[in-house]
């Protein structure tokens, strides 16, 4: 079967609701496009529990904030289809933006609790974007699981709660990170690095493990571990957005830090900003 290229949001609920009708299951990866191993992996995950995946690639305006990085966002849609055929996607959705939002679109999803903190306070609307564009990808693509990875731990949380909340009839399944040989988790934002950004970029990850290392020995004051971890980002010169030990579930900070809670980076590179995190 070859895969199939749709712009329309109705083609690709007929396409659905016919997939459904065989008693097919579909899994939904959506992503931004500028594919890696990292959404590559995501595809396959989500291929162990569908019969037909759907790959979404769109550049969300809505989830961008008015100083921010959409109109330079990479993108390479030809590339980007090749890998999503060789992965075996049975569909990939790629619509414009006229697609998406109606010229005078006043309907919005907000999360109100798990997206307020972290990047939710540093990027103010963003998870209304994405809870936006995830709930209209929910109801053009019809799936019963959705993949998302965790390197974006907080939107993870946020669209688990959606999904709960609103009764969304899909599971979610959240894949670990993918890094590359060196540890940095890979992004479609590292293309921005230069010169010695990319050597300096790996402080994310060592910062991580040190805090791993540091729980790994018993429960230490969350305090000092950040400390810890912001001498390490500071060696490597990287400009601290935040520095977090949280509850896995509630996403809020801790006074005490243990196994099972969540360390969560974000951070300037030069201009680059990247987030990291790691299940301690």
């Amino acid at each position: 079967m070859s895969m199939l290229v749709i712009t329309s949001a109705e083609e690709v609920q007929k396409w659905a609701m016919a997939q459904r009708a065989q008693g097919l299951r579909i899994g939904l990866v959506p992503t931004m496009g500028y594919l890696h191993a990292g959404h590559l992996s995501l595809i396959a995950e989500a291929g162990k529990h569908a019969d037909r995946v759907v790959v979404s690639i769109f550049v969300n305006p809505v989830q961008f904030g008015p100083n921010e990085d959409f109109e330079k966002y990479p993108r390479n849609e030809a590339r980007d289809l090749e890998l999503c055929e060789k992965a075996g996607a049975a569909v990939v959705f790629l619509p414009q933006v006229s697609a998406m939002y109606a010229p005078d679109a006043s309907v919005f999803v907000t999360e109100e609790r798990l997206g307020n903190g972290l990047c939710g306070a540093k990027r103010p609307g963003h998870f209304r974007g994405v809870c936006t564009v995830v709930a209209k990808l929910f109801n053009i693509a019809l799936p019963q699981v959705a993949v998302f990875g965790q390197k974006d731990y907080q939107q993870a949380a946020v669209i688990r709660r959606m999904v709960r909340d609103l009764n969304f009839p899909l599971e979610v399944v959240v894949a670990p990170i993918v890094r590359e040989a060196d540890g940095l988790a890979m992004s479609s934002r590292n293309v921005y690095l230069v010169g010695d950004e990319r050597s300096r970029a790996l402080g994310l990850s060592r910062a991580l493990q040190t805090a791993a290392q540091t729980i790994a020995a018993g429960p230490c004051a969350a305090g000092a571990v950040r400390g810890q971890m912001r001498e390490v980002l500071e060696k490597h010169a990287l400009k601290i957005d935040y520095v977090e030990i949280v509850d896995a579930e509630t996403l809020e900070p801790v006074s005490e830090a243990r196994q099972g809670h969540v360390a969560l980076i974000a951070v300037y590179c030069g201009r680059t900003r990247l987030i990291d995190n790691r299940v301690l």
